[in-house]
């Protein structure tokens, strides 16, 4: 039987992705790219036919693996038959621990003065806590996990410290000091750059609202954002991802600070679907840059 071939393969198993994935199709669709998509109902019949000859693909992007193992078996695929894979599970499980991106960043790039707890199982007593470089108020969180899940702002106390140890004892913490950014044009100078594929996308993203507002060329120029985009290429060089999301703030002092190191899988909901969710044309320009890899990615192979 002749294999079906296809340039991409998206897995995915959110429901908030339908909107992304249809932007994926649609750039396929323009660019004459085959997009097989990979859900859980399909995932059985697709790695039969991938084990059995009669389905493949020249590119994978895996949006499903991090909350279902099963899907890992399309990376392996990938690897045995040459194909391209992005965000890679090895390089994506090291980003999702924010100690060890607190570690790898911190010696190239701006950070938070930040202490790294271990977990209360490991160490319940520790005698020794210092909480004094990170100033009178400080952030917990969780060094696993996203999407703002057990993070506690505007921590003041050992208390809190102990209390948050113990609501989550398998888990290191990172102590965080607080940063009060600038304010630009009246508005706090914090922002969440996008990377897809050597590609940045600049917003700015107010801490507590979350909502985004694309940083126009004029403001970049004016407050020397441009400044965002080395930055993130070097998060980018540093942990090996192909398609995240940081939060970079502008302090006092001058100095772009990484915030939030790396954001996996990346949210892509749109905004004229959710208050939160990223500007409706960054989507659309991530759907198309990913389906033109896919795309180069073909004719390499051709070549």
């Amino acid at each position: 039987m002749r294999a079906m071939d296809h340039d991409f393969c998206l897995a995915w198993n959110w429901p908030y992705d339908a909107d992304f994935v249809d932007l994926v199709e649609a750039a396929g669709r323009s660019q004459g790219v085959s997009v097989l998509q990979v859900t859980p109902e399909t995932l059985p019949a697709t790695l039969e036919g991938l084990a059995g000859g009669s389905l493949s693909f020249r590119l994978l992007l895996d949006r499903a693996s991090d909350t279902d193992e099963r899907f890992l078996a399309l990376e392996r695929w990938a690897f045995r038959q040459g194909a391209l894979v992005l965000n890679r599970h090895e390089r994506a499980s090291q980003a999702w621990d924010k100690a060890a991106m607190h570690r790898l960043l911190g010696v190239a790039l701006h950070t938070l003065p930040t202490i790294i707890l271990p977990p209360y199982v490991e160490q319940p007593e520790l005698p020794h806590l210092d909480l004094a470089p990170l100033g009178p108020r400080f952030s917990i969180k969780p060094a696993s996990g996203g999407g703002g899940e057990g993070v506690i702002i505007g921590a003041t106390s050992p208390e809190q410290v102990r209390a948050a140890r113990q609501e989550r004892p398998e888990e290191r913490l990172l102590l965080q000091s607080h940063l009060e950014p600038v304010l630009l044009e009246g508005r706090p100078a914090w922002f969440r750059t996008l990377y897809c594929t050597g590609e940045v996308f600049a917003c700015w993203w107010h801490p507590c609202s979350h909502f985004y507002t694309p940083v126009s060329p004029e403001e970049e120029e004016q407050h020397r954002l441009a400044l965002l985009r080395p930055i993130t290429f070097a998060i980018a060089h540093l942990c090996g991802l192909d398609l995240f999301s940081s939060e970079i703030a502008l302090a006092p002092d001058g100095r772009f600070i990484v915030v939030d190191y790396v954001n996996d899988p990346l949210d892509l909901r749109l905004q004229s679907r959710t208050p939160e969710g990223v500007p409706d044309a960054i989507v659309e320009a991530i759907a198309g840059r990913l389906v033109a890899l896919a795309c180069q990615t073909r004719f390499r192979t051709l070549a």
